[in-house]
């Protein structure tokens, strides 16, 4: 019987020398595939941005009013070389808690406000001190800036929580991020509409019920889809309130 000379790989013992050459190919080519494919794949996606928590900056304090939409926004007063007067900020506790409870007690006086702020773009918020640092009763009077109401909108986008879109998490948004988000917003994170196309210049809508409450319980299955819905949209100081109709929320392909 003649014997069969073909090379024969076996995992467990040294190759053999005419089968080196192909294996070390095969190996140069599946690393090399893998390598593009992944860069490729990492390209498609897209930019998460620039959101962060600013720690460079330090804990910052200054002093404006609250207003309630129902999730606290706070009209800066009196500013720092980092935050100017005239901004509005969005407001949040550490982990996925709002602060509608520590705020709401101030709703229309003049407060000091101290905390970290997170940016994204023209979003900012700051995550506020706890054991009741973050919010104190400050001297003066003052009054939120009067409502401007910019009439009826139909946008395409996509509902994210405030916290995680501004810099708390990356990406912050999409479906891979779709669960965290609904846990922020169930927390009382005030949610963020990211409109495809910027509206009276922003691209960063809070979000609220077509009456003024919170975010209405029919938008959360809706939470990082791309939709396209219609609403009321509102200047608050320099903050884009969307007060969205829940009927009108399309899924788009």
């Amino acid at each position: 019987m003649k014997q069969d000379k073909t090379p024969f790989f076996v995992g467990y013992l040294k190759p053999p020398k005419k089968l080196r050459p192909f294996l070390l190919a095969a190996g140069l080519f599946v690393v090399s595939f893998l390598t593009v494919a992944g860069l490729l794949l990492g390209a498609a996606q897209d930019d998460p941005g620039n959101g962060a928590f600013r720690f460079d900056y330090g804990r910052q304090t200054v002093t404006g009013v609250v207003e309630m939409l129902p999730y606290p926004i706070l009209h800066v007063t009196e500013g720092n070389d980092r935050i100017k007067a005239g901004h509005t900020l969005m407001l949040a506790a550490p982990g996925k808690r709002g602060v509608v409870a520590m705020a709401s007690p101030f709703e229309g006086q003049s407060v000091t406000a101290s905390g970290i702020v997170l940016e994204r773009g023209s979003l900012d918020m700051m995550q506020l001190r706890g054991g009741g640092q973050g919010l104190k009763t400050a001297e003066g009077a003052a009054s939120p800036p009067p409502v401007e109401p910019l009439g009826r909108w139909r946008l395409a986008g996509e509902i994210c929580d405030g916290k995680c879109l501004a810099g708390a998490m990356r990406p912050g948004r999409g479906l891979a991020h779709k669960a965290c988000a609904n846990l922020c917003l169930i927390g009382d994170i005030p949610p963020v509409f990211v409109s495809s196309q910027p509206v009276e210049g922003s691209e960063y809508l809070m979000v609220v019920d077509q009456d003024g409450g919170p975010l209405p319980e029919a938008a959360y299955d809706y939470v990082a889809n791309f939709i396209s819905l219609e609403g009321d949209v509102e200047r608050h100081g320099d903050l884009l309130v969307l007060r969205m109709d829940a009927d009108t929320i399309e899924v788009l392909p």
